[in-house]
């Protein structure tokens, strides 16, 4: 019986690790100025199905990432219990508004129950864009994401041309801007 009660635990301790707050400065991928020679190119099968999934918002209606098509999109990866992701939520939402049109911005909440999340969005102002309720991790292992805060950044054609974290949200304005024009 006292198995049945550590392993939970453990697995539970360990899951906190792999996804504790990230720390990393992003990468970049080939095409981006300054990709090094180990940026791996995407394909293009790939590239046009990134955004071939659905999920639920966080206030319950259905989603469906193929309406993000045709226009560069961020995809904000972010747990409500997150003081990084806190941080970064007033420039995401900045960025959403400045770019509202030309260019999508996505949140992708997960590591917690719907209602954390929903409370997390209030209480950042963050409303103004949606916000996917990922409790199973669907969305964030489709996008090989291991630790929160992270961004990932797609062209018009859906291909990634940047992911990683940026601390507060820094530089995020200047990527979109760099592929809307």
């Amino acid at each position: 019986m006292r198995a049945r009660t550590l392993f939970p635990a453990a697995l539970a301790a360990a899951l906190l690790t792999v996804t504790g707050c990230g720390t990393d400065n992003g990468s970049q991928k080939a095409g981006d100025p300054g990709a090094g020679a180990g940026a791996a190119a995407e394909t293009p099968a790939a590239a046009s199905s990134a955004l071939d999934f659905t999920g639920t918002t966080v206030d319950g209606k259905p989603f469906d990432a193929k309406t993000l098509a045709g226009k560069p999109t961020v995809l904000w990866f972010w747990a409500p219990w997150c003081p990084t992701c806190r941080a970064q939520a007033a420039e995401t939402a900045k960025v959403a508004t400045d770019y509202q049109g030309r260019a999508n911005v996505l949140g992708v909440a997960g590591l917690d129950k719907n209602a954390a999340m929903k409370d997390f969005v209030s209480e950042t102002g963050t409303a103004d864009f949606p916000h996917l309720s990922d409790e199973a991790g669907d969305v964030w292992k489709r996008f090989k994401v291991t630790e929160q805060s992270r961004y990932v950044i797609l062209d018009q054609d859906g291909k990634t041309v940047y992911e990683g974290m940026l601390p507060g949200g820094e530089g995020l304005a200047e990527k979109v801007a760099a592929l809307t024009g």
